[in-house]
């Protein structure tokens, strides 16, 4: 059972009060609202899981049983009440005291099996090494950020982490540290951190896999009479050759200036530009005398 650390998912540390802590819920249930958030796909899974967060959190009880039995905190009563059977020496366990409905393997839990099998094997002189949990982790990025591969230092369970991002990573992609999650227990090798990007939408650039969509905005007298224009793109600008007699809504594919392919160093997606022809507005009288005679001799 992967580990969460409710904590991080508010923004708060473990020393942080009850004020601090409903503080940080109401700014995050704000920000990530679904209804707030109708394009996001992700905004009601992280909607969730900051209801969640903040359910155990704000109940000083289950914020204690979440603290010394981390996830597994709804199964804090059922372990207590097995310490005290193992104090008054009645050994083993019965499966029948336990609901241990969610398919794990051999009716128990892998929580349950560490906690009991480190306890079974202090009392017959044996130690078992036991893996430690994964850890699981969202990082957001800009569009341009997940354009390029570069280096970001983050936050886990209270332990700094420099990683490297791979240029072209997608929207809900998830990748996984080995061994960067919670220590393992006598000896045991330590869990995996599983991080998911969640791409922002960008203001400009629509991506689509690996290309990229823009609506560019080109003035009439250039659309009519043809001319250059200077295109901003992921990479830098480019200077575009516009056709005389463009027209609206015409689309240029500019090769190789897209996203960059995950991990396939110097392959790139298209560049797809919609042109958009503006209207020119507040026009003096000799301009409209002007447009009035290129319609009259148009009609001949």
């Amino acid at each position: 059972m992967a580990y969460i650390d409710y904590y991080n998912i508010l923004g708060v540390n473990k020393n942080a009060t009850q004020d601090e802590i409903k503080k940080a819920y109401k700014k995050l249930a704000r920000k990530h609202h679904p209804d707030l958030n109708p394009d996001d796909r992700n905004a009601q899974r992280r909607f969730q899981e900051i209801n969640e967060a903040n359910e155990v959190l704000s109940d000083p009880e289950k914020r204690k049983k979440y603290d010394n039995y981390g996830e597994n905190w709804k199964n804090a009563e059922a372990y207590e009440a097995q310490q005290q059977q193992y104090s008054r020496g009645g050994g083993g366990f019965s499966s029948s005291f336990y609901d241990f409905s969610d398919g794990d393997v051999g009716g128990y839990s892998d929580f349950f099996e560490s906690l009991f099998g480190e306890m079974s094997g202090r009392r017959t002189g044996r130690t078992r090494a036991f893996r430690g949990q994964d850890l699981n982790a969202e990082l957001q990025l800009t569009l341009l950020e997940a354009s390029e591969t570069h280096k970001r230092v983050i936050n886990v369970n209270n332990k700094q982490l420099r990683i490297t991002i791979p240029a072209g990573v997608e929207n809900g992609q998830t990748i996984k540290l080995a061994k960067q999650g919670m220590p393992g227990r006598n000896g045991g090798q330590a869990g995996d951190l599983y991080i998911t990007f969640s791409i922002a939408e960008d203001s400009h650039y629509k991506r689509v896999g690996n290309d990229i969509y823009a609506t560019e905005q080109l003035d009439l007298y250039t659309a009519i009479l043809g001319g250059e224009h200077t295109l901003e793109t992921l990479n830098g600008k480019v200077k575009l050759k516009i056709q005389p007699e463009t027209q609206n809504g015409t689309k240029v594919r500019l090769k190789g200036k897209g996203f960059p392919v995950y991990k396939k160093t110097g392959e790139f997606g298209d560049l797809i530009v919609t042109w958009n022809i503006l209207i020119p507005t507040n026009l003096n009288s000799k301009q409209k005398d002007l447009f009035e005679q290129l319609r009259k001799e148009s009609a001949l």
